[in-house]
């Protein structure tokens, strides 16, 4: 059996930082020792690893991507886009299901398992879809095997949107375990669309995207997925919050006692309005990135609790479909390799710590969806770690990318925390400097994800 020692850094583990080195043994720690230790607690045979100065975290889970594939692998694929998410700190991630064909039936959903059961190097899950028309086939999901079930309640990349109240009642009523919702009124950002493009013809200019999917659009989805939810007991965790208004439906308690949670991303707590002048389509998302003051609440209700996960809903585009118009331009960008980074970033501005970022990034998702001995530092658990150096100053450029569509919103950002190493199933599959080609990513189990 291989045995590795990662020696003389600094967890970060649900205890608070911990001066400690971890064994690994096979696939999984097999001890967390703080030092000073005896030696004679060690196996004889074991490969050294030094850690001196660095910090160690459980390796980042993420609630929220889309790769691409099948049917859109011109932006993305499940190998390119999980090898970034690794040299990001990511070490296990849940795929969204609006692919081409969109995973909508079992047999399409059992597809994208076996793809990624060919080689990747991240921990992978796939949520199940909806149409309007497939409840028979979402009763079928394995809740042992799969993450959640997906609902778009308004309109995004895949044409998935679910409008009709009898089916959204039907799903509420009678899928057993956690769904994943985008929440904006379809009827809102219709009228709203046709309204600018009554005013500015094809020519819109990019700023418009927070006007057109407004708060108005997000808060009545939101607000009405949280009273179905409340009428009939569903577990259901709302994604990428964007407004100040949506913070309100959320309790600041411990999830532990949650059965509505939701989730924060990058691009929220990073950008606001007042970027779309100099980026343009590159902040473009659904739902929009939104003002200052939403900003400040909902960095605020991640700090109070009432947020429970940061996620990326990492979603590339080529560049080409970027440079397209407004009304033509998709949403959506690439974040995996930034995620972490950026968040260590903020916690240097002083509003969030380190130890919050691994709670709503590692322990809260494993523990909201269930995820089967992944999502914190102790022995037992799968040796998915990440390195972190900090003080290693360095820049996001398009050399150092590694995303298929190869641009970021980020490029020309300085960061002063690195990514030194990322372990996945005990196996290092990114060095800090380039990724190792070893492929151990298993598919995600679950436990206790159910009403």
């Amino acid at each position: 059996m291989k045995r590795s020692l990662i020696q003389g850094g600094l967890l970060f583990s649900e205890k608070g930082r911990l001066e400690a080195d971890i064994l690994i043994e096979g696939e999984k720690i097999s001890k967390i020792l703080p030092r000073p230790y005896q030696d004679d607690s060690l196996p004889s045979n074991y490969d050294a690893i030094n850690a001196t100065g660095k910090w160690i975290f459980p390796g980042v889970i993420d609630d929220q991507v889309h790769f691409r594939e099948p049917g859109l692998t011109q932006k993305g694929t499940l190998l390119s886009e999980s090898r970034a998410a690794v040299a990001g700190g990511i070490t296990s991630f849940m795929e969204m299901p609006n692919t081409k064909p969109p995973a909508i039936s079992q047999d399409l959903l059992a597809q994208k398992y076996a793809k990624a059961a060919e080689g990747l190097p991240a921990n992978y899950s796939f949520y199940m879809g909806t149409s309007n028309d497939n409840l028979s086939e979402i009763l079928k999901t394995n809740l042992d095997e799969v993450c959640g079930l997906k609902i778009f309640m308004g309109s995004s990349t895949g044409n998935m949107l679910v409008d009709k109240k009898d089916t959204l009642e039907a799903i509420f009523k009678e899928f057993p375990g956690i769904i994943a919702l985008h929440c904006e009124d379809e009827q809102r950002i219709r009228e709203r669309t046709a309204e600018f493009k009554h005013k500015f013809g094809e020519n819109a200019p990019m700023h418009i995207h927070p006007e057109v999917r407004d708060t108005e659009a997000c808060f009545r989805s939101s607000s009405l997925a949280v009273e179905m939810a409340a009428k009939f007991g569903t577990r259901i965790h709302i994604l990428h919050i964007s407004t100040a208004k949506e913070t309100q439906l959320f309790e600041a308690a411990p999830l532990e006692k949650k059965r509505i949670t939701s989730e924060a991303c990058l691009h929220h707590l990073w950008f606001t309005d007042a970027e779309y002048h100099s980026r343009g389509a590159f902040i473009k998302w659904n739902p929009a990135v939104k003002s200052f003051e939403d900003r400040a609440a909902i960095r605020e209700a991640l700090i109070k609790d009432k947020i429970d996960v940061v996620a990326t809903d990492h979603a590339p585009h080529t560049l080409s479909e970027k440079k397209q118009g407004y009304f033509e331009c998709p949403s959506g960008g690439p974040m995996v390799q930034h995620n972490l980074v950026a968040m260590l970033e903020m916690s240097l501005d002083g509003w969030i710590s380190p130890e919050k970022i691994v709670q709503k990034m590692c322990h809260n998702p494993a523990r909201l969806f269930g995820v089967v001995d992944r999502g914190f530092l102790e022995p037992g658990y799968f040796a998915d770690l990440v390195l972190i150096e900090p003080e290693s100053t360095w820049q996001v450029t398009r050399r150092n990318l590694l995303y298929h569509c190869g641009w970021s919103p980020l490029e020309g950002q300085w960061f002063r925390h690195r990514i030194a190493g990322t372990w996945v199933n005990g196996t290092m599959v990114y060095d800090g400097e380039q990724l190792t080609n070893h492929l151990p990513g298993k598919r995600l189990h679950f436990s206790g994800n159910r009403r």
